[in-house]
């Protein structure tokens, strides 16, 4: 039987790309075209695993699927690092010269900025899905008009790439956690990464002092990112992630920072995914 997937997007959507390249080819996907609709996907039950975008080494991280992770008690099982790869796509036959415009979501866009200001002739039009747009230039027809997208877009719908890495900074990548409903997936002895959430009282050094408890159990931060807390304003809640060699220096330190902080949650323990 296969695994269902939910994804943000269409296929030929960077997060279809991930999919591919975490799960293999056996798998069915359930498109969804908004995060919130993917969350429901796996509560639902239509879905066992989903894909989601949590932040990008350019644009930085993406806080509302915090708290979406955070909301809907879902489990972090394992991430996967995208090297982003934007690309100037367009029906076959069609030349750069003859482009009016050019379709895509507006972080593409906006990554590829520099490229187009050697072209002043092409209209620059934000859509909702890079994907999308490249296949309703298939379905449509369309001439003059080009997507910005990924490889595996314009190998899915028959486009040309007239240009490819238009993006303006090189290193481009975007970390993509896996979701469940529960986490029971890996050994103990596997587990080298965890993402945890808490708040904090407002008392002067307490989060300086929580960080000193993580560096002494062993424990490096790779991530701490702060939200606030709506009900009460200027206090906030901190996503953190940390990996570690050893399952029981984290354990350790988790037992001690779960004691001095308040709403404390583990939101993913797993495998930490290859940064290269």
């Amino acid at each position: 039987m296969e695994t269902k997937i939910a994804i943000q997007g269409i296929r030929g959507s960077f997060h279809h790309q991930v999919a591919r390249e975490y799960f293999s080819e056996n798998f069915e996907l359930d498109e969804c075209m908004s995060f919130d609709a993917l969350v429901n996907s796996l509560i639902e039950n239509k879905t066992q695993q989903a894909v989601m975008a949590l932040e990008n080494s350019i644009a930085g991280s993406i806080i509302p699927n915090y708290a979406l992770i955070d909301r809907n008690d879902l489990h972090i099982i394992g991430e996967h690092y995208l090297n982003i790869n934007m690309n100037l796509m367009v029906l076959k036959g069609q030349k750069i010269e003859d482009i009016k415009e050019v379709h895509s979501h507006p972080i593409a866009l906006l990554q590829c900025r520099e490229f187009f200001k050697k072209y002043p002739h092409i209209k620059l039009v934000e859509s909702s899905d890079t994907a999308e747009t490249a296949h309703r230039i298939q379905e449509n027809q369309l001439k003059k008009i080009a997507a910005v997208a990924s490889p595996i877009a314009a190998e899915m719908f028959g486009l040309d790439i007239l240009a490819s890495g238009i993006h303006t900074i090189k290193s481009n990548k975007t970390r993509f956690v896996i979701l469940k409903t529960q986490n029971k997936v890996l050994p103990k002895s596997e587990i080298n990464k965890a993402s945890i959430k808490f708040e904090l009282d407002d008392t002067p050094g307490s989060l300086a002092t929580i960080l000193n408890v993580m560096n002494n159990c062993k424990l490096n931060l790779t991530k701490i990112q702060s939200m606030p807390i709506i009900e009460t304003p200027f206090q906030y809640s901190f996503f953190v992630d940390v990996t570690f060699e050893k399952y029981k220096h984290y354990e350790k330190a988790k037992s001690i920072v779960e004691l001095m902080t308040t709403h404390f949650k583990v939101l993913g323990e797993y495998r930490r995914g290859d940064t290269i």
